[in-house]
């Protein structure tokens, strides 16, 4: 009987998780039985392509691990050390522990990845910034880059907006997000939807 009730339980939260989040905004590593190293990498991928189709809160699903050893999975454990990173990282926002089993994580704006890339080159020595980043880019992306930086220097006051600031911000802004865009197909496409992104969030912060 407590098995039944049990077995009913989960049945039902399994069906309101359907319905808050949807086959879109999950992702079940249960399902597949990965690696710790598969299911990091799947789990990063996964939330960063969320993150730039702004799909607000997702469901990382991990189950509980009652069949690993000491009762412990190494894949839950493992991906909630990768949530803390992708904080600090600008790619989500905040992460609760929806079931024993699962994660509901708060996505970051794409802008954030801007602030986690200032704030990193803030307390690192400052390297020198090769300009070629931005040698080859199409015409289309070089203008959108152009506009996000000044958006952004503008938003943070206190910054010239003379030539050289702008590229500089432009070459920080171009090495923050392409990390962002999956190889494959046109990949500056998609970078561009990314910048635009970018320069909707920063809109809505103003």
């Amino acid at each position: 009987m407590c098995a039944n009730r049990a077995s009913r339980a989960a049945s039902l939260r399994n069906a309101f998780d359907e319905v808050q989040f949807g086959p879109s905004r999950t992702l079940n590593l249960r399902e597949t039985l990965p690696t710790v190293p598969q299911a990091l990498e799947r789990t990063e991928s996964w939330l960063r392509e969320r993150q730039m189709a702004r799909s607000g809160e997702v469901l990382v699903i991990t189950g509980r691990g009652n069949a690993s050893e000491g009762g412990v999975s190494p894949v839950r454990e493992g991906v909630r050390r990768l949530l803390t990173q992708l904080k600090r990282r600008g790619v989500i926002t905040s992460v609760t522990e929806h079931t024993a089993g699962s994660y509901a994580i708060r996505l970051a704006p794409v802008a954030a990845l801007l602030d986690a890339g200032r704030r990193k080159r803030e307390t690192e020595p400052r390297p020198t910034r090769d300009p070629a980043v931005l040698v080859g880019i199409e015409k289309e992306t070089r203008q959108l880059l152009r506009e996000l930086a000044i958006r952004s220097l503008e938003s943070l006051g206190g910054h010239r907006l003379d030539g050289r600031f702008v590229s500089d911000e432009m070459a920080r802004q171009f090495t923050a997000l392409i990390a962002n865009v999956p190889d494959g197909g046109d990949r500056e496409a998609r970078l561009r939807e990314v910048i635009r992104s970018a320069l909707y969030d920063l809109e809505e912060a103003i």
